[in-house]
Formats: C-alpha cells, sequence, structure tokens
C-alpha cells in the first residue's frame, strides 16, 4: 500500500488491558485485530490503522487526543457502548453538522462517535 506524504497514517493508544480492548473493538465496531507480543495489538478495519501500545507504560490520561468515529445510527452507537461496558462522558448532543456523544474505552481513552445531522 503506497502512503500519502502528510496525512494521518496511524494512530495509536496507550494500552492496559489487552483482552478488554480487543473484545470492546472487535464487538462494537468490528475491528480485527493482530497480537505482536503481550503487550501489543494492531488494529485494521477503523478507516486508519493504528495500535495499542502497552509496551513503554504510558498512562491513560485524559483529555488527551480525541478520535472521532463516525456512526450511521448515533442511538444504535451508544446503547453498544453502554451494553459493551464503556463510561459514557459526554452524553449525545448537537454541534453544527451533527450529533455526537463521548464514553472511555476498557483502558480509560476518551473516544467520540458523531452522526451526520438529520434533515
Amino acid at each position: 500500500m503506497a502512503h500519502k506524504d502528510k496525512t494521518i497514517n496511524y494512530i495509536e493508544f496507550p494500552l492496559n488491558d489487552p483482552a478488554s480492548t480487543k473484545q470492546f473493538y472487535e464487538t462494537i465496531f468490528g475491528w480485527t485485530f493482530q497480537e505482536w507480543g503481550p503487550k501489543y495489538l494492531s488494529f485494521s478495519g477503523a478507516g486508519i490503522d493504528g495500535g495499542f501500545n502497552g509496551e513503554d507504560g504510558t498512562p491513560v490520561t485524559s483529555p488527551g487526543t480525541l478520535v472521532v468515529l463516525f456512526s450511521n445510527d448515533l442511538a444504535a452507537a451508544l446503547t453498544q457502548v453502554k451494553a459493551a461496558g464503556a463510561r459514557i462522558t459526554r452524553e449525545i448532543y448537537s454541534f453544527p453538522g451533527g450529533r455526537r456523544f463521548h464514553f472511555c474505552d476498557p483502558n480509560g481513552n476518551e473516544l467520540a462517535i458523531w452522526a451526520e445531522a438529520t434533515p
């Protein structure tokens, strides 16, 4: 695969719990994982490649970089995220162009999911 200059190529999150992280993202988003030892997972199927790195023991802190995922059905996404045990940090709210909510994954990383505004 050719990489495009000056574009986001990879996203890496801190990792505390490989098993819970893998189960969470597989269940909610259908991502697939490659294990690279006990403290590193790479993922695909997210629209961009990335990984979860526990090799250096970097603690998860908030706020940090906010990765925003897209969903065609925001209410269903919220239901799935809650059912998977994620902590919702900001319930669904509107912003120009859409609506979104924020949650923390099993490692404590905060992410958001958004959907376009409906006419």
